[in-house]
């Protein structure tokens, strides 16, 4: 692929259940001994699955790609929306050799992962990479980890590589958190990207996808 997708993820901002955790003050909402103490409610769980990409989603994606803070922690530029739309369906969705997944978040598009195949350069090797994203309110909440680990048992080629930009230090622990191991780097334009490999295959059952769409091999 002509330009693959990169990896990102972000840190969460503060979630701030209990007005003390924020550091407000007694001042605020009166002495703490006179008020009743409520206990902070549970958040639900996201329910995370994957899911077949939908015409729908190409939308949302190329929303997310124009966040500048998303593009400035991977280093991948935003590209007008001709351009994009053109990739996604020709080189992403046209391409029967790439596995291309919908990450869904309680019935909503969260973002992407794609694995496909790229040329080494030097050696004319055949690799296999994997990239995602996910759109700025759905960071920080574990959906990355387990969209991952979901991906990761119906992507059964090994070796599996990724390259995150190497100042992207959350992707980098995510990647390492399933099993990738550095093994040096690479360059992109001017920017530095770690390489990371999986070698060991998952040996866990490969679920059915969403949608009634067959696992791809």
């Amino acid at each position: 692929m002509a330009e693959p997708l990169r990896s990102v993820v972000a840190r969460a901002g503060c979630q701030c259940p209990v007005p003390d955790s924020c550091g407000m003050s007694d001042d605020a909402y009166g002495p703490r001994a006179t008020q009743p103490h409520t206990p902070p409610q549970p958040h639900a769980r996201p329910r995370v699955r994957l899911r077949t990409v939908r015409d729908t989603d190409l939308e949302v994606f190329f929303e997310q790609e124009q966040d500048p803070e998303a593009t400035r922690r991977s280093r991948f530029p935003a590209r007008p929306r001709d351009r994009f739309m053109t990739h996604w369906t020709t080189r992403i969705l046209g391409d029967p050799t790439v596995l291309v997944r919908t990450v869904d978040v309680d019935g909503t598009p969260a973002g992407s992962i794609v694995a496909w195949w790229e040329k080494d350069a030097d050696t004319g090797e055949d690799r296999r990479f994997i990239g995602y994203w996910l759109g700025r309110p759905h960071w920080g909440r574990g959906i990355g980890t387990e969209a991952l680990a979901l991906f990761l048992r119906e992507e059964r080629t090994r070796p599996l590589h990724a390259d995150p930009f190497t100042g992207n230090t959350a992707s980098v622990r995510l990647l390492e958190r399933h099993g990738f191991r550095r093994t040096g780097t690479l360059r992109h334009g001017e920017d530095v990207h770690d390489l990371l490999v999986l070698d060991v295959p998952d040996v866990s059952d490969v679920p059915e996808v969403s949608d009634g769409t067959p696992p791809q091999a």
